[in-house]
């Protein structure tokens, strides 16, 4: 059995890639990347790199041959497109990762993108396992340069706890869906162990690097002008809502599904944290 692993490079991707190594014999395992000679020493022993783009599922003829499993993140590339590729390949089971927002703000745009690549693969006749995470402990690299700068975030909403998750965790759910049986034809919610505001994860980084981090909170305007730079207008009203603009009580819901799946309880911000330091440093 062969599980073809895309976004290999990313926080969840890197994380599952090396799970699935660490299992030693047993499912094949290739690491999707556009550029295999960068990619190729950065993975672990014993898996593959197979080159091809998910923005031209064409170019996947190739990584998806043989395959019978796919660990697919949406949102990356032809997500449709992709999909039709791995059934034509005769892939049987896609491990699917959507959003949370599925559940809890169906009305914004990413969210209702999403909905659309899950009835795609649920409709396309493979199995299907899809994981909808929450806010990811990550996020918080965005604020990476001004807590090295300055030793401040700027942020909106400052004091609205999400149940923030770590992407480690999300790839060990997707290691047992791909790995263990029982998981085909489910939809689990993935959040961290608890609600966590910008202002804790703040305190928190501090305590990781041994000096004070401040939390300055600031108007959404103000927020919106650099996020809408980044990632576009659509995507940043929505992101700032989902950040407190529009929060309720689905979004706020701990799950404890990382536990029930993996066996081990939910990995929380201050691990992350200490895993990640150096970015702040």
């Amino acid at each position: 059995m062969t599980v073809v692993v895309t976004g290999a490079t990313g926080n969840i991707g890197r994380e599952l890639l090396r799970q699935l190594a660490v299992d030693g014999p047993g499912p094949g395992v290739r690491a999707l990347t556009r550029d295999a000679a960068r990619v190729g020493a950065a993975v672990p022993d014993g898996v593959a790199v197979a080159e091809g783009d998910l923005e031209r599922p064409e170019s996947l003829k190739s990584a998806l041959d043989g395959a019978r499993s796919l660990f697919l993140v949406s949102g990356v590339g032809d997500d449709a497109g992709v999909l039709d590729a791995a059934r034509q390949a005769g892939v049987e089971h896609v491990v699917l990762v959507s959003s949370i927002t599925v559940e809890t703000h169906p009305h914004l745009a990413p969210a209702r993108a999403n909905l659309a690549v899950e009835r795609r693969l649920r409709a396309g006749g493979m199995a299907w396992t899809v994981l909808r995470p929450t806010q990811f402990a990550s996020n918080t690299l965005w604020w990476a340069q001004s807590v090295r700068d300055e030793s401040v975030v700027r942020v909106p909403y400052a004091d609205v706890g999400l149940p923030a998750v770590h992407p480690a965790d999300i790839a060990s759910v997707a290691h047992a869906a791909l790995t263990g049986p029982g998981h085909r034809g489910r939809t689990y919610p993935l959040t961290g162990p608890e609600r966590i505001s910008p202002r804790q994860q703040a305190h928190e980084l501090g305590r990781v690097l041994g000096r004070e981090v401040a939390c300055v909170g600031i108007g959404r305007e103000a927020a919106y002008g650099p996020m809408a730079a980044m990632m576009g207008a659509e995507v940043a009203d929505s992101v700032l809502d989902l950040m407190g603009g529009d929060v309720n009580d689905a979004l706020l819901a701990v799950h404890d599904t990382v536990a029930r799946v993996t066996g081990s309880p939910a990995r929380t911000y201050r691990r992350w944290a200490e895993e990640n330091a150096d970015a702040f440093r």
